[in-house]
């Protein structure tokens, strides 16, 4: 046996067993890195992008978003759907009326908004929304007999006339494009008169304010009913006003009504700004109601009368001076110049007096009191009926 041979043999031997621990000390704290990293949480983003990998092999087109739509239940499916910038859905928030101006702090204000210079600064300030121009189609005009084209063209041309009578062309056939593309809103009428005079019939207002204003007890301008009726005209035989669009609201620049940011607002033209809705509800494929083709009979006598509640001057006079009295109303002077402020009328409606507020306030204090008012028998009851108490029944205690 050669132990000389046997010597570098052992010298190996034992370099290698004491490299061991070494060796498996690196591994060890690999093995550690490893474990750490694995055991330090990821971002959601990145389990996301995984599991959409994994459900969809990395196909983004449709059949990848079928996949992933395909796991879903109903509640999740909707709520991508909402927000899935391609649809354009409209956000239905159930707004309140001035949701834009309120405030905690005191009190509520009835008004419609700003008016004057103050409404064309806010109007002005409010830009065009991004994409809200969409193209309308022509108007399909098929009337079921003569009397409804007649009641159409009329209709269509009170409604250029008195809203747009002084307007530039464009401004009037913004006006009759508005009215079409109600038209055609499943929203709204399906017949051009139905449209226009939407709502006159009510004291609270109506769509078109001519229609309940007792605009149309005044007789229209011959020159300027002839070049509205033309524009209706060629509104109801195909013509698209292209600077609106699928426009269905409009307003004058001196006021700044409270729907105004609820809308999407394309355009001006003249002194009218045009709007349309938000989301889906305002592209073109939207407006699917198809016109009836029969127009219904307009009492024209009867809207011509008033039917708005305001306030006459007997009654803002009557306020001024009560006003005066109890105080609210005062004489400053701003500016060099001598002015009253105080509050003598508000939304159009005549403020009650001093008297009829104390009257008032006695009736809700007798109300809550539980005082039950007596009854004054001015005529003996009939033979044989017995006269009773009333008893209150059912009235909240507390």
């Amino acid at each position: 046996m050669n132990l000389g041979r046997l010597t570098p043999l052992k010298t190996t031997g034992r370099r290698a067993v004491a490299a061991a621990p070494a060796a498996m000390a690196v591994t060890l704290a690999a093995m550690g890195v490893a474990m750490s990293a694995s055991s330090t949480p990821r971002p959601d983003i990145d389990r996301t992008a995984e599991a959409v990998a994994r459900a969809t092999g990395g196909d983004l087109g449709p059949d990848g978003l079928a996949a992933v739509t395909a796991r879903m239940d109903a509640g999740q499916l909707a709520i991508a759907r909402r927000h899935d910038p391609a649809l354009g859905l409209p956000e239905l928030y159930g707004l309140t009326p001035g949701w834009e101006s309120l405030t905690l702090g005191g009190k509520p204000s009835l008004d419609q908004g700003a008016v004057g210079v103050a409404a064309q600064q806010l109007n002005a300030a409010m830009p065009n929304a991004l994409g809200a121009l969409q193209p309308a189609r022509p108007f399909l005009f098929r009337p079921a007999d003569e009397a409804s084209r007649k009641r159409a063209l009329r209709c269509l041309t009170q409604a250029v006339y008195y809203e747009a009578a002084l307007e530039p062309t464009e401004g009037q056939e913004g006006v009759a494009q508005v009215v079409l593309n109600r038209v055609r809103d499943p929203n709204y009428p399906s017949s051009v008169c139905g449209v226009v005079y939407q709502g006159a019939e009510r004291t609270t207002g109506c769509q078109f304010s001519f229609t309940c204003d007792g605009s149309l007890a005044r007789g229209p301008v011959r020159w300027a009913w002839d070049r509205a009726e033309r524009v209706a005209a060629r509104a109801l035989n195909g013509h698209v006003s292209e600077r609106v669009g699928t426009a269905t609201h409009y307003h004058a620049d001196y006021v700044h009504p409270w729907w105004s940011p609820s809308l999407a607002k394309i355009t001006q033209v003249g002194a009218h700004i045009f709007y349309r809705w938000k989301g889906a509800a305002g592209e073109t494929a939207a407006f699917v109601t198809a016109y009836s083709g029969r127009e219904p009979s307009i009492d024209e006598a009867r809207f011509a009368q008033s039917r708005v509640l305001l306030a006459t001057a007997a009654d803002s006079v009557e306020a001024a001076l009560e006003g005066a009295k109890s105080g609210e109303l005062r004489t400053v002077e701003i500016d060099g110049q001598t002015r009253v402020v105080g509050v003598a009328s508000l939304g159009g409606r005549r403020q009650a007096g001093r008297d009829e507020i104390a009257a008032i306030n006695e009736r809700l204090k007798a109300f809550e009191s539980g005082a039950v008012p007596s009854v004054t028998v001015t005529a003996p009851p009939p033979a044989g009926v017995t006269p009773m108490a009333v008893e209150e029944v059912g009235k909240p205690q507390g």
